[in-house]
C-alpha cells in the first residue's frame, strides 16, 4: 500500500511542482521550467486532443481530483474493518449529551 501511495503521489507532486514554477516563470536557469516550455507542453496538448490550450489546465485539476477521490476510495475499502467502528464511535460521541466531568470517590 505504502509503494501504491508513492508510486501516485510522486508523480503528482512532480506534475504540480513543474507547473507551479513553469506558470510563474520561476526557472532557476532550467529551460524546462521556463514560460515558453510551459506554453509549447500544453499547446502541443492542446493540438493533440483537438482543444484550445487554456482548457487543459482545468481539465488536468479535475482528473487529479478524481483520481485522488479514487485512490481514498480504494483505502478506505482497504481499511473498512477499521474504519467503519471508528466512524461509529465518533457519531455516537458527538449524539450523546455533555456529561461533566467525572466525580472522584474518596
Amino acid at each position: 500500500m505504502r509503494l501504491f501511495l508513492i508510486l501516485w503521489i510522486g508523480p503528482l507532486a512532480l506534475l504540480g511542482l513543474w507547473y507551479g514554477l513553469s506558470v510563474n516563470d520561476i526557472n532557476f536557469g532550467y529551460l524546462i521550467l521556463s514560460r515558453e516550455i510551459h506554453d509549447q507542453v500544453f499547446e502541443i496538448y492542446g493540438n493533440i486532443l483537438g482543444m484550445e490550450p487554456e482548457a487543459l489546465p482545468p481539465l488536468l485539476l479535475r482528473a487529479i481530483i478524481v483520481d485522488t477521490l479514487l485512490v481514498l476510495a480504494f483505502i478506505a475499502f482497504r481499511r473498512r474493518k477499521t474504519l467503519i467502528p471508528w466512524i461509529k464511535a465518533r457519531f455516537n460521541r458527538r449524539a450523546l449529551p455533555e456529561a461533566g466531568p467525572v466525580p472522584t470517590v474518596k
